[in-house]
């Protein structure tokens, strides 16, 4: 081979390398955002389960104060009254 065809080649080789590194590093970054994105919604899971779980003990609070109060009593109470 001449040396120009040698060059030609090497110059190929070259693109192809750079090419490589360039879609290697691509993988690379996607991989970490997958990461980062996985983590994320671990931790959102978790926060829902938290709050899922307040909520119900707030509820349970709520309803408990209500069938403690006479505002929130049965009207059948209120007419016995005035009976």
């Amino acid at each position: 081979m001449m040396n120009s065809d040698m060059d030609a080649v090497e110059a190929e080789n070259q693109v192809e390398l750079e090419e490589k590194t360039r879609l290697i590093n691509q993988v690379l970054e996607l991989q970490h955002t997958l990461e980062d994105l996985s983590a994320r919604v671990d931790a959102v899971k978790e926060e829902n389960l938290k709050l899922k779980s307040e909520n119900q003990v707030l509820g349970q609070y709520i309803e408990n104060l209500m069938s403690a109060s006479s505002v929130f009593q049965t009207t059948d109470t209120k007419s016995k009254r005035k009976e």
